[in-house]
């Protein structure tokens, strides 16, 4: 058995496909030590790296960093460790290797017919034949590190992208306070501005975190929205209680404060990127699509909307349904076709204006997979389900905002269905904290199920 006290020996860190999946930079990020990549994990990216799939475009980035860190080193080199290079100075810290399979006579504990077997018994006999360093192998599957360990070796999760440890400290989006909020401040600049009504604050009388839109929330009911934030001053503009909550889009009204506090910051033409997370039900779909129709058809914002969402299974399935991109598209987005109908379900003729909605507001219907490269040009992004993508995931998505859009993403952290993401490693919880404070975003964590009586009690209940 390895000697896990022995933490001062030098590291080697293996890493596992599914690592190099979730982050192609990811060999970059373990500083001064050896990173080695096993053969079977290089023949699994080759067999994932063809194709238009999501993982596919991953795989071939991976692959591609790892060419440029090898770059035209000999066959020796790279078995030994070839230098990673960090800035224009040929400052280098750490190396790459790759491993070949096991060699003859090593150390075999599992059967081979598995690859994740075979990674196992290969760093196996590597602790074994180098006792003066510690193999760590890192992998985002829990399965594969648990076998690792009942074989005596050091494993552990990628959590390099991780901003927060427990997703208690995700922020709310806002602030909420007993009695009153003024009673925490000493002197308070009051200023009539065009339309509305600002507070200068003294910046070291707010003790907690405070950043750009984030909303106020006190029990006496006052409700404000920071606009800025500097070493001396925060900006905050007062929101009325009443007219948030009779704000109207598209005919829907928010059902309580934190429906409305999204809405402020979905109607705000400032705001160019918008999260909202909660609950199955709490109104995520339908807030963001009824403002999207209202800003696209009635306010000309927008020339066209762009739905899309994370579909694990995607990449295998959805070539083989019969019709158009939207019609491949429809089982995965039902849930926009279905708020679609919920916004005109009393109309006097649903299906026509369903159909005229779709014509006049431009809705396309479009899978992640042919996203990547484009540019969208004053178009309204909705992306749902943003909790099964990955943070180089979510990074390639937003970055296809071009002049004059919005990126909308939704989002329920307690529903992951990628195997190798949790609440915390999830590319929509790296997004709202990477963001946080950003002039032209906001995130609003939305609460309740006023969907109906019996999805609040299944909610509350199951």
């Amino acid at each position: 058995m390895i000697d896990r006290a022995a933490d001062s020996r030098r590291k080697a860190y293996v890493l596992d496909t599914n690592v190099l999946i979730h982050d192609p930079n990811a060999l970059l990020n373990f500083e001064e030590h050896q990173v080695m990549i096993p053969m079977t994990v290089l023949e699994e990216l080759d067999k994932l790296k063809s194709g238009k799939a999501s993982v596919s475009a991953e795989c071939r980035a991976a692959i591609r960093m790892i060419d440029r860190v090898l770059g035209d080193a000999e066959p020796e080199q790279i078995r030994q460790g070839v230098p990673i290079w960090r800035d224009a100075q040929r400052v280098y810290l750490g190396t790459l290797s790759v491993l070949m399979d096991q060699p003859e006579g090593g150390v075999q504990t599992l059967a081979n017919s598995l690859n994740d077997n075979k990674i196992i018994n290969l760093l196996v006999s590597l602790q074994v034949a180098d006792q003066q360093t510690r193999i760590v192998l890192v992998t985002k599957d829990i399965n594969m590190r648990l076998k690792a360990r009942a074989c005596g070796l050091a494993a552990e999760d990628y959590t390099n992208d991780q901003l927060v440890s427990d997703i208690k400290q995700l922020s709310k989006g806002y602030a909420e306070f007993e009695g009153s909020f003024w009673e925490r401040f000493n002197r308070v600049e009051t200023v009539q501005a065009i339309g509305e009504t600002r507070h200068y604050l003294k910046r070291g009388d707010w003790t907690d975190q405070v950043f750009a839109n984030q909303f106020v929330v006190d029990e006496q009911g006052f409700i404000g929205r920071v606009l800025s934030v500097d070493s001396e001053h925060i900006v905050l503009r007062d929101l009325n209680h009443e007219r948030l909550m009779n704000q109207e889009v598209w005919g829907l009204r928010p059902h309580n404060i934190h429906q409305a506090m999204a809405l402020d910051l979905l109607r705000d033409p400032s705001v160019h990127l918008v999260s909202l997370t909660g609950p199955a039900g709490s109104g995520k779909t339908i807030l963001a699509l009824a403002t999207a129709i209202e800003q696209s058809i009635e306010e000309k914002r927008f020339n066209k909307i762009i739905a899309t969402r994370s579909t694990p299974p995607l990449a295998e399935e959805h070539g083989f349904l019969p019709g158009t991109e939207e019609e491949k598209m429809d089982p995965w987005l039902g849930a926009i076709s279905d708020n679609i109908e919920a916004l005109h379900l009393h109309d006097e003729s649903p299906k026509g204006s369903i159909e005229y909605v779709k014509e006049r507001a431009n809705i396309q219907f479009k899978a992640l997979n042919y996203i990547r490269g484009r540019s969208f040009q004053k178009s309204l992004i909705l992306i749902d389900e943003c909790q099964n993508l990955t943070p180089h995931q979510m990074k390639a998505i937003i970055t296809r905002a071009g002049e004059g859009s919005k990126v909308i993403c939704l989002g329920n952290l307690a529903q992951i269905d990628t195997p190798y993401l949790t609440p915390t490693s999830s590319g929509l919880t790296y997004m709202c904290e990477r963001f946080k404070g950003f002039a032209h975003g906001g995130h609003i964590q939305l609460h309740g199920v006023p969907r109906s009586v019996l999805a609040e009690y299944a909610e509350a209940n199951l």
